[in-house]
């Protein structure tokens, strides 16, 4: 009979762990929206060309140091993914990679991410990096998570970070317009994971974790879910309002943000099945676009 640890995953299962597994522990979707919004901090914050050696490098150490946070949380929450439909099957509560190797790679992930953003960017990128890496891995994946309703909007800031880090990559200083930034990033977390918890509220229940869906009730999270909406959209028109964008971006966010008051408000007042989950993935394209719209903005200044 095959041994089993103490965790309840095989013991040797991680001799049957491909590349895949780990890569998926990574959360690459995840990490690629956090370096689109890296990216475009990076380019606010110059005139013209980048650098290269700060783009690679700043994208790369700003990756591996998300990556290694998203390893870290598959490794924390295993017991609980474990319980949950959306995440049972993933390599760590599946037994397919040991909680061990895990933090192994996490730690390597670290390190050599550290190392690259200390060597090749500067240290207030790299040690701004690391902050954002124990913010979402242990000071919300370990305690908010499990301590309160609030979880996401407190420990939403550490995912609002990237933007910050990928100004701080091209100047070596926070800047004002950077932390702008962070806080449309920040507004935007919570309507766009609620929209998600409202759909998995059973599973978080199962779970035992205090998300608001669970603690509150679902209609009170759907009305919060429309207040941030409305917070963000006002928070969007920032930008245009201090002069750091032009009228591209205010025609831009002005739409995205309208879409998106149009799913939360039909999430709260004409919810159908699936009208959680479509708000879950409409907010996720919202965020791209409004970067890249901001991008786009940004570029076309100098066409003119």
């Amino acid at each position: 009979m095959e041994k089993v640890a103490k965790n309840g995953s095989p013991a040797n299962a991680w001799q049957g762990a491909g590349w895949r597994d780990y890569y998926e522990m990574t959360k690459p979707k995840v990490v690629l929206l956090l370096l689109l919004t890296a990216l475009v901090g990076m380019c606010l914050a110059v005139e013209g060309a980048l650098p290269i050696v700060p783009l690679v490098a700043g994208l790369l150490g700003i990756g591996m140091l998300s990556s290694s946070a998203a390893v870290i949380n598959h490794v924390v929450d295993r017991k609980i993914d474990a319980k949950m439909a959306r995440t049972y099957n993933r390599p760590v509560p599946k037994g397919k990679v040991t909680p061990q190797r895990a933090l192994i790679f996490a730690l390597l992930l670290c390190l050599v991410g550290y190392g690259i953003l200390e060597v090749f960017v500067n240290r207030l990128t790299a040690v701004l990096t690391f902050a954002s890496l124990v913010g979402y891995a242990c000071i919300y994946t370990m305690y908010l998570k499990r301590a309160t309703p609030q979880n996401i909007v407190i420990g939403g800031l550490a995912g609002a970070a990237p933007p910050l880090l990928g100004w701080t990559a091209m100047t070596g200083e926070i800047h004002g317009n950077a932390l702008l930034l962070v806080l449309i990033v920040f507004t935007w977390t919570p309507p766009h994971f609620w929209a998600l918890a409202i759909h998995r509220e059973k599973d978080y229940a199962k779970a035992e974790i205090p998300m608001l869906p669970v603690t509150h009730g679902i209609e009170f999270t759907k009305t919060s879910v429309l207040g941030y909406t409305v917070l963000l959209g006002l928070i969007c028109l920032m930008p245009y309002l201090v002069g750091m964008t032009g009228l591209i971006y205010l025609v831009g966010a002005t739409l995205l943000n309208v879409a998106f008051l149009v799913y939360a408000w039909k999430l709260k007042y004409a919810a159908k099945d699936e009208t959680a989950m479509n708000t879950f993935k409409f907010s996720i394209l919202h965020l791209m676009l409004l970067f890249i719209v901001l991008l786009v903005d940004h570029y076309f200044k100098f066409v003119l």
